[in-house]
């Protein structure tokens, strides 16, 4: 570790399970260490406590009399307030609770006015790149070599395109690349476009400021959030939402049904239709309230240190090759995206996995277009994987693997995945395992590990899907 930068540890905000123990195929168990933050984060402990504190009252909201009713209601309309807070929204935007991200964008593109015209990068993640496909008018735009490059190949689409809607990520779920928002957004209104902002990695990271970066949607994850508990929002300009009718119809959206007419409500009610989670909106609003007197100046700025640690680390062992679009000098969060030189990535994180307790992803992390650009992966080749999985073979399924970290990384965890990583390049596994070409993923064989006692039923289920949003 000679010259490497003073290991950094991040302020710490008490997560749920951060002592927890894992058992390793070798019979011992260790400390789990956590490098999956960008797919999912654990809870805050105040989110967990203030669930806990809730649930006794817990009850219907809007409209019921009883007394939990009404404070179940109040209870998620603050929420809504705390998230507006957290994002500095505008005074008139319009705070929609949904599942995820990609429910947000999902409810978003079923919004926009008939023959809207939307473009997007090349390099978004799925719940970005998939759902405008349904506008009937997208287009996609190559993945950019810089953030210069974005606002670049951005203008002169702009220049020659009539668009409507520009969609963007705040930080790359591959790279961590953190990309130009504020100008994507001002050359977005400069043609007379909307911007929306998939904020699912750049909330949980960087402050966010709607005002600030005068975006006209975001939308974002509490799973992402510290506050896994099934919910999302949709944040942004109330005319395209209360336009026509509801992305999804019931009760609670409408003001009066008969069999001949529906009378829709007004927002937000009129795009949260059904019985809403209540309990997954606390938790986020929580979440939002304690990241926000936290500091997120402060989390970035503590990030940043322990990911240039983690890259430093990492580059320092001449079988890794880690995966960027963007110059070394690119801002960006703790996140790498790297492969080991003799290693399929699916086996590198089982390997870590099953006899390190370390807790990576791997796979293209539901951004396969970017993937493909980053692995090199030639049109053929891809022909190839579209072949097999066609007929039920992964295996050939290209990847990598990603550390992401949280505000519960440390520079222990960064420590012991590059020791691990150097020790397996050495000596390779200790385990034999086992590829599943059902799932394209390495097994341990056996795997002599068993579950803690819960009081539920498992059905276990094969790593490698993807992620979500």
């Amino acid at each position: 570790m000679s010259g490497l930068v003073s290991p950094p540890v991040l302020g710490h905000l008490a997560l749920v399970g951060a002592a927890t123990e894992v058992p390793l195929v070798t019979g011992d168990h260790t400390r789990y260490k956590n490098l999956d933050y960008a797919a999912s984060t654990p809870a805050l402990v105040a989110v967990a406590d203030a669930v806990n504190q809730f649930l006794p009252h817990y009850s219907s909201v809007h409209r019921g009399a009883g007394y939990k009713s009404q404070l179940s209601t109040a209870a998620y309309e603050g929420a809504r307030a705390a998230v507006h807070a957290f994002f500095d929204a505008r005074p008139d935007d319009c705070v929609v609770f949904v599942r995820n991200t990609t429910d947000a964008m999902n409810l978003l593109a079923e919004s926009v006015p008939a023959g809207t015209s939307v473009v997007a990068f090349a390099s978004e993640h799925h719940a970005n790149l998939l759902p405008w496909q349904k506008v009937g008018s997208v287009r996609y735009l190559p993945a950019p070599a810089s953030a210069g490059e974005a606002v670049e190949v951005l203008e002169a689409h702009l220049r020659t395109r009539r668009t409507d809607l520009v969609a963007v990520t705040g930080i790359s779920n591959v790279t961590g690349e953190v990309w130009p928002v504020a100008e994507l957004t001002s050359l977005a209104h400069a043609y007379g476009a909307r911007l929306v902002l998939d904020a699912a990695q750049l909330a949980p990271h960087l402050p966010v400021s709607i005002g600030d970066l005068g975006v006209d949607y975001l939308a974002a994850s509490g799973h992402k959030m510290y506050a896994p508990f099934g919910v999302g929002v949709l944040i942004g300009r109330p005319d395209w939402l209360a336009r026509g009718a509801p992305y999804m119809r019931g009760g609670g959206a409408v003001d009066f049904v008969t069999t001949d007419e529906v009378l829709w409500t007004a927002l937000p009610d009129r795009q949260e239709a059904g019985s809403p989670n209540v309990l997954g909106a606390v938790a986020m609003g929580v979440a939002a309230e304690t990241l926000r007197r936290y500091g997120m100046a402060r989390v970035a700025e503590d990030e940043r240190r322990l990911g240039a640690y983690a890259r430093q680390r990492l580059g320092a062992i001449s079988a890794v090759e880690m995966y960027r679009l963007w110059p070394e000098s690119a801002d960006r969060i703790g996140l790498v995206t790297f492969n080991v030189a003799g290693f399929d990535h699916s086996l590198l994180a089982a390997i870590l996995s099953a006899e390190y307790g370390i807790g990576v992803r791997h796979g293209c992390f539901c951004a396969h277009p970017l993937m493909l650009t980053l692995l090199r992966i030639t049109d053929l080749q891809a022909q190839d994987v579209r072949d097999d999985l066609r007929v039920g073979r992964r295996a050939r399924v290209p990847g990598a693997v990603r550390l992401s970290l949280g505000v519960g990384s440390s520079a222990d965890d960064i420590d012991a995945l590059a020791d691990a990583i150097a020790s397996i390049v050495h000596t390779g596994p200790r385990w034999n395992y086992a590829l599943d070409e059902g799932t394209g993923d390495y097994l341990p064989a056996p795997d002599p590990r068993s579950a803690p006692p819960f009081r539920f039923l498992l059905s276990w289920a094969r790593p490698g899907g993807g992620e979500s949003s």
